[in-house]
């Protein structure tokens, strides 16, 4: 399984870390350049997100339709042309053009879905997981390596070198990444559809859910940097302080959350834990002026909103059908990309009328009625996976599970030669289901 998950997990992460480097400079430096303002460096920061969420669903629905690679191949030549013109701009608007293109190469829910092709449901979790913290590893490293190269050289120098790891992500692309199975699903032309993603009650849930992570994400690097500096008088040199322990405690949360989720089926109970710690951290970092509960909340934050992360990207691929995943998980992660946008604006206008503790009680109020959410949501755990040889079970006898109560969805996979089959755990047995495709 590693040898599936870990290139992949390397390009999402080389191209995360493109973006992520850039964090901390990005807004000064935008705002000095000509036709510069604030309101425009603040564009150039988050702006992308919009691009991503405009552009992750068509990417999700293209890897359905020409292939996970070919995507994954288009996106990254995007995100490096977007890099390349970031790194020669030399006037704000030029700058937002590479930021937008930069972000239009939205391949993050491709490669989620050419993980779940990769990889058997029982082992998503763990994959899930791994990618992830490869994802941390590379914000931490950003964090401290971005403000580093900028000090000696230039940021224009950053997006140089965000260009080549794009460009060295493709070289992993091809010689690394092997070739997904065939898949064969049983389906009609009005199930492929993109409006049969929101028919699922669950994948709704998991959507929302994408919006309420991804949008306290974004409040949370909104006011931790501002309140390092204007509370406690942190030179931005000296924020890898807070962030690194933050990010190694969130980073050892995401273990036991797989562990939890995955193998004990307690999903929707770890979704309700994050939250809470997602609570605690804002209470912590809006109404306290002690340095050190403001860096314990920082750290409560990482971890409740790192819980979420090997599992979100994972429930969805269980939830949606075998020819949804790459839509399924577009809608998902345009969704987040959507909260990011409107954690930012939504956390700076709080911020600006009601400071720290009015965007802490807003936080901790959206968070509530967030756990509300989860809790109607079915836990994934009772929606089952049977996998059977093909030499034993005939597949052409498939059509027989359409609409049968309890089958979820039923794919072959004609490179390992199983026919696997998702169906609701108290609504139809193993045997019943061998019984009708022997």
């Amino acid at each position: 399984m590693i040898k599936k998950v870990l290139p992949l997990s390397l390009i999402v992460a080389l191209r995360f870390f493109g973006l992520f480097i850039v964090l901390s400079v990005l807004s000064e430096y935008a705002k000095e350049m000509p036709g510069g303002n604030a309101f425009l460096a603040g564009i150039a920061l988050g702006g992308y997100a919009l691009t991503q969420a405009v552009f992750q669903v068509p990417f999700g629905v293209l890897s359905d339709k020409i292939g996970r690679k070919k995507t994954l191949l288009i996106g990254l030549l995007m995100f490096a042309a977007g890099s390349v013109v970031a790194a020669l701009a030399t006037d704000i608007y030029t700058l937002l053009i590479g930021r937008f293109l930069q972000g239009a190469g939205a391949i993050g829910s491709v490669v989620t879905a050419m993980i779940a092709d990769q990889v058997r449901e029982d082992e998503r979790a763990h994959s899930m997981a791994i990618m992830g913290m490869v994802i941390a590893l590379s914000f931490a490293a950003a964090m401290i390596i971005g403000p580093t190269i900028a000090g000696i050289y230039s940021v224009s120098t950053l997006f140089w070198l965000t260009a080549a790891l794009a460009l060295f992500a493709l070289v992993i692309l091809f010689t690394a990444v092997p070739e997904p199975p065939k898949i064969v699903h049983h389906y009609s032309e009005e199930e492929a559809k993109i409006k049969e993603v929101f028919k699922d009650k669950d994948l709704v849930r998991m959507y929302i859910t994408f919006l309420f992570h991804s949008s306290t994400m974004a409040i949370a690097f909104f006011l931790i940097p501002i309140l390092l500096k204007n509370k406690f008088g942190m030179a931005e040199t000296e924020y890898w302080k807070v962030y690194l322990p933050a990010v190694v405690f969130g980073i050892l949360a995401m273990g036991p959350a797989a562990v939890f989720g995955e193998k004990y089926g307690k999903g929707k109970q770890v979704f309700i834990v994050s939250v809470v710690f997602i609570i605690l951290s804002f209470a912590l970092m809006g109404f306290s002026s002690s340095f050190f509960l403001f860096t314990a909340g920082a750290v409560a934050f990482f971890i409740g909103f790192n819980m979420f992360e090997p599992l979100l990207q994972s429930f969805v691929s269980k939830f949606a059908k075998v020819h949804q995943k790459g839509a399924a998980l577009g809608v998902a992660n345009t969704f987040a990309y959507v909260g990011i946008f409107l954690g930012g604006a939504i956390g700076g206008w709080l911020y600006q009328v009601a400071n720290e503790t009015g965007v802490a009680i807003a936080v901790i109020i959206l968070s509530v009625f967030w756990i509300v959410w989860i809790v109607g949501m079915r836990n994934p755990a009772l929606r089952a996976n049977l996998f059977l040889s093909m030499e034993e079970f005939d597949h052409n006898k498939l059509e027989k599970l359409k609409g049968l109560e309890g089958i979820n969805d039923f794919y072959t996979n004609h490179t390992e030669k199983i026919i696997v089959v998702k169906y609701e755990e108290g609504l139809i047995d193993e045997e019943r289901i061998k019984e009708l495709l022997k």
